[in-house]
């Protein structure tokens, strides 16, 4: 087992995010604005051990770096924002490819989504859109080759790791993974192993035809939780509500965390041949959202425990698998998702992986 976290890039001001949501703006606004919105709700995720972290600071990365190796994570996935050769957010990594420190395995997910203030609720309102052409792939292959030189770049067998989110997004997708693998070929003589999420499009037989390695078994998966993007009031909602959590709203979407996993089972691949599994920490963006948000309640330590050795012990049963082991996320505080201690459960989280990691030596 290998665990790697997912990273995300948001807790510094960028001057986009300073004109779209206000000067100063950062993933940490959303973060401490948030608000309990049921009885025993946990709001807000406010962190501990290493503070308001600000990425734009090499201490605050080399803080990260020391606490994910002293509990186990091997590597950081981060989210890499690339529109048409604009990069966003992109700073902690460029700084940790140009410095060569934090010395810690890395490697990029491209998240190839348009911006909207989806996070209000207002999909319509388009922030920066991602747009696709055959030119614009050739560039994106070649900014890519700099971080698949790095010595710390994660490989499976000498291939660097790249994933990629809405691959059914991409035009063609069979010529974007063609260009990706045929440039890095060219220049640096090694073929980087591309792999699809399979977040919003599940069938497997057709992300393999379009010549990707390997497929990342995205969690969390909202898609399969009943009327999980309804953002109606619902009076079946309302009554579930009023029984589960106490609360008279018929907008919030709640689900039990252990009920959750259960239906994201359901869909799960038969085994992990050729399949990097995921698991995920919790769930809560009403930091973002407020009463549209989507709430995973009842995620506890133990719970992510049996979901990590349910996991482990599928991958070492299947034949074909390199022993990834995508964890979602490290920080994604907003969405109430982050192995990062904060103020309820310290280093609880982080203290499973270091234990299951010893369990399977």
């Amino acid at each position: 087992m290998k665990p790697i976290a997912i990273y995300l890039p948001q807790f510094h001001p960028i001057p986009e995010n300073d004109e779209w949501w206000g000067k100063g703006f950062t993933e940490w606004t959303n973060v401490t604005k948030a608000k309990p919105l049921f009885k025993n709700h946990y709001q807000p995720h406010l962190p501990a051990d290493l503070g308001f972290i600000d990425l734009r600071l090499a201490e605050s990365r080399q803080a990260q770096v020391d606490l994910a190796k002293t509990y186990g994570i091997e590597g950081f996935c981060y989210y890499h924002y690339w529109f048409k050769g604009k990069k966003l957010l992109d700073r902690p990594f460029e700084d940790v490819l140009k410095t060569g420190q934090p010395d810690f395995p890395f490697c990029l997910f491209w998240a190839n989504e348009t911006w909207s203030r989806r996070w209000l609720g207002e999909e319509k309102e388009v922030l920066l859109k991602q747009e696709y052409s055959e030119d614009d792939d050739i560039k994106h292959a070649h900014y890519l080759l700099n971080a698949f030189k790095d010595k710390r770049y994660i490989t499976v067998n000498g291939r660097p790791v790249f994933v990629i989110y809405k691959p059914n997004d991409l035009p063609n997708p069979a010529a974007t993974v063609n260009t990706i693998k045929r440039i890095a070929i060219q220049h640096i003589g090694i073929e980087p192993l591309l792999i699809a999420s399979n977040s919003h499009f599940t069938d497997a037989a057709k992300l393999f035809s379009f010549g990707f390695d390997e497929i990342l078994n995205f969690r969390p998966q909202l898609g399969v939780l009943p009327n999980a993007f309804n953002t109606t009031i619902s009076v079946k909602r309302f009554i579930n509500n009023c029984i589960s959590n106490r609360t008279l709203n018929g907008n919030l979407k709640i689900f039990d965390y252990g009920k959750a996993l259960h239906l994201m089972s359901e869909v799960e691949p038969a085994d992990f041949d050729n399949i990097i599994p995921m698991v995920f920490v919790g769930w809560d963006n009403s930091a973002r959202r407020g009463n549209k948000g989507i709430i995973i309640t009842n995620n506890t330590p133990e719970k992510f425990a049996d979901e990590i050795i349910r996991v482990v012990d599928k991958m070492d049963n299947s034949k074909n698998n390199n022993g990834l082991l995508f964890i979602n996320a490290w920080n994604e505080w907003a969405e109430g998702n982050h192995l990062e201690p904060d103020h309820k459960n310290g280093l609880a989280y982080l203290k499973v992986i270091k234990q299951v990691n010893e369990k399977f030596k």
